[in-house]
Protein backbone atom coordinates (compact mmCIF):
# COMPACT_ATOMS: atom_id res chain seq x y z
CA UNK A 1 0.00 0.00 0.00
CA UNK A 2 1.40 3.11 -0.87
CA UNK A 3 1.82 6.16 1.98
CA UNK A 4 -1.24 8.64 1.28
CA UNK A 5 -0.33 12.12 0.01
CA UNK A 6 -2.39 14.27 2.81
CA UNK A 7 -1.71 17.38 0.79
CA UNK A 8 -3.95 15.92 -2.34
CA UNK A 9 -6.48 13.49 -0.89
CA UNK A 10 -8.60 14.51 1.55
CA UNK A 11 -10.71 16.79 -0.83
CA UNK A 12 -13.87 17.45 1.06
CA UNK A 13 -15.68 20.46 1.87
CA UNK A 14 -15.01 22.34 5.07
CA UNK A 15 -18.20 24.20 4.85
CA UNK A 16 -20.54 21.24 4.96
CA UNK A 17 -18.28 19.56 7.91
CA UNK A 18 -18.54 23.22 9.71
CA UNK A 19 -22.41 23.53 9.26
CA UNK A 20 -22.76 20.33 11.24
CA UNK A 21 -21.01 21.26 14.01
CA UNK A 22 -23.67 23.43 16.08
CA UNK A 23 -25.64 20.70 18.53
CA UNK A 24 -29.29 20.30 18.60
CA UNK A 25 -31.33 21.06 22.45
CA UNK A 26 -34.22 19.19 21.08
CA UNK A 27 -32.09 16.54 19.39
CA UNK A 28 -29.59 15.80 22.84
CA UNK A 29 -32.90 16.09 25.15
CA UNK A 30 -34.67 13.16 23.57
CA UNK A 31 -31.37 10.74 23.01
CA UNK A 32 -31.00 11.35 26.61
CA UNK A 33 -34.04 10.27 27.09
CA UNK A 34 -35.08 7.00 24.60
CA UNK A 35 -31.58 6.48 26.56
CA UNK A 36 -31.38 6.97 30.03
CA UNK A 37 -35.37 5.89 30.45
CA UNK A 38 -34.92 2.33 28.89
CA UNK A 39 -31.86 1.69 30.76
CA UNK A 40 -33.40 2.37 34.25
CA UNK A 41 -36.45 0.07 33.35
CA UNK A 42 -34.13 -2.65 32.82
CA UNK A 43 -32.45 -2.55 35.57
CA UNK A 44 -35.20 -2.47 37.47
CA UNK A 45 -36.50 -5.99 35.44
CA UNK A 46 -32.64 -7.21 35.98
CA UNK A 47 -33.59 -7.25 39.33
CA UNK A 48 -36.57 -8.67 39.55
CA UNK A 49 -35.56 -11.72 36.77
CA UNK A 50 -32.23 -12.49 39.15
CA UNK A 51 -34.47 -12.89 42.24
CA UNK A 52 -35.81 -16.65 39.53
CA UNK A 53 -32.74 -17.08 37.90
CA UNK A 54 -29.33 -15.42 36.79
CA UNK A 55 -29.98 -17.46 33.46
CA UNK A 56 -33.24 -15.06 33.06
CA UNK A 57 -31.26 -11.99 33.90
CA UNK A 58 -28.90 -12.60 31.11
CA UNK A 59 -30.83 -11.54 28.06
CA UNK A 60 -32.38 -8.71 30.04
CA UNK A 61 -28.30 -7.22 30.38
CA UNK A 62 -27.06 -8.34 26.96
CA UNK A 63 -30.09 -5.08 25.70
CA UNK A 64 -29.31 -3.15 28.77
CA UNK A 65 -25.54 -3.21 27.53
CA UNK A 66 -26.55 -1.67 24.29
CA UNK A 67 -28.32 1.29 26.25
CA UNK A 68 -25.35 1.72 28.41
CA UNK A 69 -23.01 1.97 25.14
CA UNK A 70 -25.37 4.46 24.06
CA UNK A 71 -25.34 6.07 27.19
CA UNK A 72 -21.23 5.97 26.65
CA UNK A 73 -21.67 8.21 23.42
CA UNK A 74 -24.06 11.00 25.25
CA UNK A 75 -21.00 10.89 27.90
CA UNK A 76 -18.54 10.72 24.92
CA UNK A 77 -20.23 13.80 23.28
CA UNK A 78 -20.19 15.86 25.95
CA UNK A 79 -16.48 15.22 26.96
CA UNK A 80 -15.94 16.78 22.66
CA UNK A 81 -18.37 19.98 24.31
CA UNK A 82 -20.41 18.59 21.60
CA UNK A 83 -23.59 17.10 22.83
CA UNK A 84 -25.03 20.46 23.89
CA UNK A 85 -24.32 23.70 23.27
CA UNK A 86 -23.84 24.66 26.78
CA UNK A 87 -20.46 24.10 28.28
CA UNK A 88 -22.09 23.57 31.88
CA UNK A 89 -24.90 21.41 30.18
CA UNK A 90 -22.10 19.09 28.23
CA UNK A 91 -19.86 18.86 31.82
CA UNK A 92 -22.93 18.10 34.34
CA UNK A 93 -24.10 15.28 31.97
CA UNK A 94 -21.44 14.40 31.52
CA UNK A 95 -20.57 13.86 35.24
CA UNK A 96 -23.62 12.09 36.03
CA UNK A 97 -23.29 9.69 32.86
CA UNK A 98 -19.58 8.95 34.04
CA UNK A 99 -21.44 7.61 37.50
CA UNK A 100 -23.57 4.95 35.39
CA UNK A 101 -20.47 4.40 33.22
CA UNK A 102 -18.25 3.75 36.91
CA UNK A 103 -16.23 6.20 34.18
CA UNK A 104 -14.48 9.84 36.00
CA UNK A 105 -15.32 12.36 33.37
CA UNK A 106 -12.89 15.11 33.32
CA UNK A 107 -10.28 12.46 33.56
CA UNK A 108 -11.19 10.40 30.75
CA UNK A 109 -11.90 13.70 28.85
CA UNK A 110 -8.56 14.95 29.30
CA UNK A 111 -7.22 10.96 28.37
CA UNK A 112 -9.15 10.91 25.16
CA UNK A 113 -8.16 14.38 23.99
CA UNK A 114 -4.80 12.96 23.82
CA UNK A 115 -6.28 10.09 21.76
CA UNK A 116 -7.52 12.18 19.52
CA UNK A 117 -4.12 14.98 18.90
CA UNK A 118 -2.05 11.89 18.54
CA UNK A 119 -4.19 8.75 16.47
CA UNK A 120 -2.45 7.10 13.92
CA UNK A 121 1.07 8.55 15.04
CA UNK A 122 3.05 5.56 15.42
CA UNK A 123 5.88 7.90 17.66
CA UNK A 124 2.91 9.18 19.72
CA UNK A 125 1.33 5.77 20.82
CA UNK A 126 -0.01 5.16 24.03
CA UNK A 127 -2.67 8.03 24.96
CA UNK A 128 -5.76 6.07 25.27
CA UNK A 129 -5.42 3.25 22.41
CA UNK A 130 -4.61 -0.41 22.60
CA UNK A 131 -1.32 -1.61 22.61
CA UNK A 132 0.00 -1.88 19.29
CA UNK A 133 3.63 -2.72 17.74
CA UNK A 134 5.75 -2.78 14.98
CA UNK A 135 7.51 -5.71 13.41
CA UNK A 136 10.26 -4.13 13.91
CA UNK A 137 9.47 -3.40 17.44
CA UNK A 138 8.29 -6.92 18.22
CA UNK A 139 10.88 -8.54 16.95
CA UNK A 140 13.44 -6.64 18.82
CA UNK A 141 11.37 -7.21 22.40
CA UNK A 142 12.28 -9.85 24.89
CA UNK A 143 10.99 -12.74 25.24
CA UNK A 144 9.01 -11.31 28.35
CA UNK A 145 7.28 -8.22 26.06
CA UNK A 146 6.53 -10.43 23.42
CA UNK A 147 4.55 -12.85 25.81
CA UNK A 148 2.93 -10.06 26.82
CA UNK A 149 2.18 -8.38 23.71
CA UNK A 150 0.89 -11.60 22.95
CA UNK A 151 -1.55 -12.09 26.30
CA UNK A 152 -2.78 -8.40 25.44
CA UNK A 153 -3.80 -8.74 21.91
CA UNK A 154 -5.75 -12.10 22.58
CA UNK A 155 -9.38 -11.83 21.78
CA UNK A 156 -10.30 -13.26 25.14
CA UNK A 157 -8.07 -11.01 27.09
CA UNK A 158 -9.21 -7.98 24.86
CA UNK A 159 -13.01 -8.14 24.80
CA UNK A 160 -13.33 -10.20 27.84
CA UNK A 161 -10.92 -10.06 30.49
CA UNK A 162 -9.60 -6.04 29.79
CA UNK A 163 -13.20 -4.21 29.52
CA UNK A 164 -14.19 -5.39 33.31
CA UNK A 165 -10.76 -4.45 34.28
CA UNK A 166 -10.56 -1.03 32.41
CA UNK A 167 -13.70 0.12 34.12
CA UNK A 168 -13.54 -1.62 37.31
CA UNK A 169 -10.39 -1.06 38.32
CA UNK A 170 -8.25 1.15 36.19
CA UNK A 171 -11.05 4.12 36.20
CA UNK A 172 -10.24 4.00 40.03
CA UNK A 173 -6.58 5.33 39.45
CA UNK A 174 -5.61 8.82 38.33
CA UNK A 175 -2.60 9.03 36.01
CA UNK A 176 0.04 10.35 37.29
CA UNK A 177 0.43 12.85 34.56
CA UNK A 178 -2.87 14.21 35.15
CA UNK A 179 -3.46 17.70 35.76
CA UNK A 180 -4.77 17.97 39.44
CA UNK A 181 -8.50 18.90 38.37
CA UNK A 182 -8.90 15.54 36.57
CA UNK A 183 -7.24 13.44 39.18
CA UNK A 184 -9.94 15.44 41.53
CA UNK A 185 -12.65 13.91 39.10
CA UNK A 186 -11.23 9.70 40.03
CA UNK A 187 -11.74 10.34 43.70
CA UNK A 188 -14.55 11.91 43.35
CA UNK A 189 -16.19 9.50 41.51
CA UNK A 190 -14.88 7.03 43.51
CA UNK A 191 -16.65 8.61 46.97
CA UNK A 192 -20.07 8.87 44.75
CA UNK A 193 -19.59 4.97 43.54
CA UNK A 194 -19.43 3.48 46.87
CA UNK A 195 -22.43 5.86 48.23
CA UNK A 196 -23.94 4.50 45.34
CA UNK A 197 -22.96 0.67 46.08
CA UNK A 198 -23.89 1.41 49.75
CA UNK A 199 -27.44 2.58 48.69
CA UNK A 200 -28.39 -0.31 46.31
CA UNK A 201 -26.80 -2.95 48.67
CA UNK A 202 -29.45 -1.81 51.29
CA UNK A 203 -32.11 -1.76 48.83
CA UNK A 204 -31.38 -4.54 46.52
CA UNK A 205 -28.44 -6.86 48.46
CA UNK A 206 -24.58 -6.46 47.41
CA UNK A 207 -24.42 -9.76 45.34
CA UNK A 208 -27.44 -8.83 43.03
CA UNK A 209 -26.61 -5.29 42.84
CA UNK A 210 -22.58 -6.63 41.67
CA UNK A 211 -23.94 -9.79 39.43
CA UNK A 212 -26.41 -6.95 37.54
CA UNK A 213 -23.72 -4.47 37.59
CA UNK A 214 -20.56 -6.12 36.91
CA UNK A 215 -22.61 -7.92 34.09
CA UNK A 216 -23.93 -5.32 32.20
CA UNK A 217 -20.43 -3.59 32.49
CA UNK A 218 -18.90 -6.26 30.92
CA UNK A 219 -20.91 -6.52 28.25
CA UNK A 220 -21.41 -2.66 27.33
CA UNK A 221 -17.22 -2.61 27.77
CA UNK A 222 -17.02 -5.54 25.59
CA UNK A 223 -18.79 -4.11 22.51
CA UNK A 224 -17.21 -0.74 23.07
CA UNK A 225 -13.88 -1.98 23.23
CA UNK A 226 -14.64 -3.96 19.79
CA UNK A 227 -15.96 -0.30 18.52
CA UNK A 228 -12.79 1.31 19.56
CA UNK A 229 -10.70 -1.96 18.44
CA UNK A 230 -11.82 -1.63 14.74
CA UNK A 231 -12.54 2.24 14.46
CA UNK A 232 -7.90 2.16 14.24
CA UNK A 233 -6.94 -1.24 13.57
CA UNK A 234 -8.38 -2.07 10.07
CA UNK A 235 -7.13 -3.24 6.59
CA UNK A 236 -5.82 0.20 5.05
CA UNK A 237 -5.88 2.37 8.11
CA UNK A 238 -3.39 5.62 8.04
CA UNK A 239 -0.33 5.20 10.65
CA UNK A 240 2.76 7.37 9.98
CA UNK A 241 6.11 8.49 11.83
CA UNK A 242 5.55 12.31 13.21
CA UNK A 243 7.30 13.68 10.56
CA UNK A 244 4.93 12.68 8.25
CA UNK A 245 1.91 12.32 10.27
CA UNK A 246 -1.27 14.37 9.41
CA UNK A 247 -4.39 15.30 11.82
CA UNK A 248 -6.32 15.27 8.39
CA UNK A 249 -5.29 12.42 6.63
CA UNK A 250 -5.37 10.86 9.91
CA UNK A 251 -8.49 11.23 10.90
CA UNK A 252 -10.17 10.35 7.47
CA UNK A 253 -8.24 7.43 6.45
CA UNK A 254 -7.11 6.14 10.00
CA UNK A 255 -10.19 5.90 11.34
CA UNK A 256 -12.90 3.25 10.27
CA UNK A 257 -15.98 4.10 8.57
CA UNK A 258 -17.69 1.35 10.23
CA UNK A 259 -21.39 0.54 8.12
CA UNK A 260 -23.73 -0.73 11.02
CA UNK A 261 -26.61 -2.26 10.58
CA UNK A 262 -29.75 0.07 11.68
CA UNK A 263 -30.39 -1.38 14.79
CA UNK A 264 -26.54 -1.64 16.21
CA UNK A 265 -26.10 2.40 14.54
CA UNK A 266 -28.93 3.61 16.74
CA UNK A 267 -27.08 1.76 19.72
CA UNK A 268 -23.66 2.63 19.13
CA UNK A 269 -24.76 6.29 18.48
CA UNK A 270 -23.44 6.55 14.48
CA UNK A 271 -19.98 6.01 15.96
CA UNK A 272 -19.34 3.97 13.12
CA UNK A 273 -18.88 7.34 11.06
CA UNK A 274 -15.80 7.38 12.97
CA UNK A 275 -13.58 9.39 10.36
CA UNK A 276 -16.60 11.91 10.40
CA UNK A 277 -16.04 12.30 14.29
CA UNK A 278 -11.98 12.46 14.31
CA UNK A 279 -12.13 15.06 11.21
CA UNK A 280 -14.54 16.86 13.74
CA UNK A 281 -14.93 16.26 17.19
CA UNK A 282 -17.25 19.51 17.53
CA UNK A 283 -19.76 17.39 15.50
CA UNK A 284 -22.69 15.78 17.87
CA UNK A 285 -23.16 12.11 17.37
CA UNK A 286 -27.36 12.66 15.92
CA UNK A 287 -25.43 14.17 12.88
CA UNK A 288 -22.70 12.23 11.78
CA UNK A 289 -24.73 10.58 9.30
CA UNK A 290 -26.10 13.94 8.25
CA UNK A 291 -22.25 15.03 7.39
CA UNK A 292 -21.17 12.25 6.01
CA UNK A 293 -23.76 11.99 3.38
CA UNK A 294 -23.42 15.47 2.77
CA UNK A 295 -20.04 15.19 0.95
CA UNK A 296 -19.55 13.39 -2.01
CA UNK A 297 -16.12 12.91 -0.75
CA UNK A 298 -16.78 10.83 2.05
CA UNK A 299 -18.94 8.60 -0.32
CA UNK A 300 -15.84 7.39 -1.67
CA UNK A 301 -14.42 5.88 1.63
CA UNK A 302 -14.53 2.99 2.04
CA UNK A 303 -16.73 0.78 4.57
CA UNK A 304 -16.52 -1.74 7.04
CA UNK A 305 -19.20 -4.17 7.30
CA UNK A 306 -19.55 -5.91 9.95
CA UNK A 307 -18.86 -9.24 8.15
CA UNK A 308 -15.30 -7.64 6.89
CA UNK A 309 -14.58 -6.44 10.46
CA UNK A 310 -14.09 -10.15 11.77
CA UNK A 311 -10.74 -10.08 9.55
CA UNK A 312 -9.57 -7.39 12.24
CA UNK A 313 -9.40 -10.16 14.92
CA UNK A 314 -5.85 -10.94 12.79
CA UNK A 315 -4.44 -7.73 13.11
CA UNK A 316 -1.68 -7.93 15.12
CA UNK A 317 1.42 -5.78 14.40
CA UNK A 318 2.37 -2.96 12.14
CA UNK A 319 4.05 -3.71 9.19
CA UNK A 320 6.00 -0.03 8.29
CA UNK A 321 7.62 -1.57 5.40
CA UNK A 322 4.41 -2.41 3.52
CA UNK A 323 2.31 0.03 5.91
CA UNK A 324 -0.36 -2.77 6.86
CA UNK A 325 -1.44 -4.45 9.90
CA UNK A 326 -0.21 -8.29 9.78
CA UNK A 327 -0.84 -10.90 12.69
CA UNK A 328 1.86 -13.07 14.01
CA UNK A 329 1.84 -16.03 11.50
CA UNK A 330 3.14 -13.59 8.98
CA UNK A 331 6.69 -13.47 11.21
CA UNK A 332 6.94 -17.83 10.09
CA UNK A 333 5.58 -16.99 6.73
CA UNK A 334 6.89 -13.80 5.03
CA UNK A 335 10.13 -13.84 2.91
CA UNK A 336 10.99 -10.59 4.33
CA UNK A 337 11.08 -12.00 7.99
CA UNK A 338 14.46 -13.69 8.25
CA UNK A 339 16.13 -9.90 6.87
CA UNK A 340 14.16 -8.21 9.77
CA UNK A 341 14.99 -11.09 12.29
CA UNK A 342 18.81 -10.41 11.26
CA UNK A 343 18.50 -7.00 11.63
CA UNK A 344 16.69 -7.02 14.78
CA UNK A 345 19.50 -9.11 16.51
CA UNK A 346 22.10 -6.93 15.11
CA UNK A 347 20.54 -3.90 16.84
CA UNK A 348 20.66 -5.59 19.75
CA UNK A 349 23.88 -6.67 19.85
CA UNK A 350 26.27 -4.37 21.80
Amino acid sequence: MDPINPAVAPDYSKDNVAKFQTASLWRAQWQIVNSVVPYVFLWFAMDRALAISYWLMLPIAIFAAGFLVRIFIIFHDCGHASFFRSKRANNATGTIAGLLLLTPYRHWRWQHALHHGSAGDLDRRGSGDIWTLTVQEYLQSTRWRRLSYQLARNPIVLFAIAPLFVFVVQHRFASSNAPKRERRSVHRLNWALLAVVLVMSAVIGLKAFLLIQLTVSALAGALGLWLFYVQHQFEGAYWARAKDWNYIAAAIYGSSFYKLPRILQWFTGNIGFHHIHHLSPRIPNYHLQLCHEADPFFQTIKALTLWSSLRCLTHRLWDERRNVFVGFRHLGVDTAVPQLVSESQAARKP
